[in-house]
């Protein structure tokens, strides 16, 4: 049987590895039935600056919700579209 440590030392990782990132802070961890799911926050480069071919050291926050077996083989793998948290201000 795997324990949280397990699964956060993957689950981190794996978002290092594939996204190209220095830090993955695990931020949830939890069972579904016999699987892990876990959320993990991640800075990564504005893909926004990116896009438009600037120089930026400007970062987005992301989240991801990455889904283990039982074995920890990561089954999938998502970004988390829009953050809660405070509200936007209308434009």
């Amino acid at each position: 049987m795997s324990d949280i440590m397990e699964v956060r030392k993957k689950v981190s990782d794996f978002l290092k590895k594939n996204l190209e990132v220095k830090e993955v802070k695990v931020i949830k961890i939890g069972k579904e039935n016999d699987n892990w799911v876990t959320e993990s926050e991640v800075y990564e480069e504005s893909s926004f600056i990116k896009s438009l071919g600037l120089p930026t050291r400007m970062q987005d926050r992301n989240i991801y919700i990455v889904k283990l077996d039982q074995n920890l083989e990561i089954d999938s793998y998502e970004r988390k579209e829009g953050l809660e948290g405070p509200e936007k201000p209308a434009l």
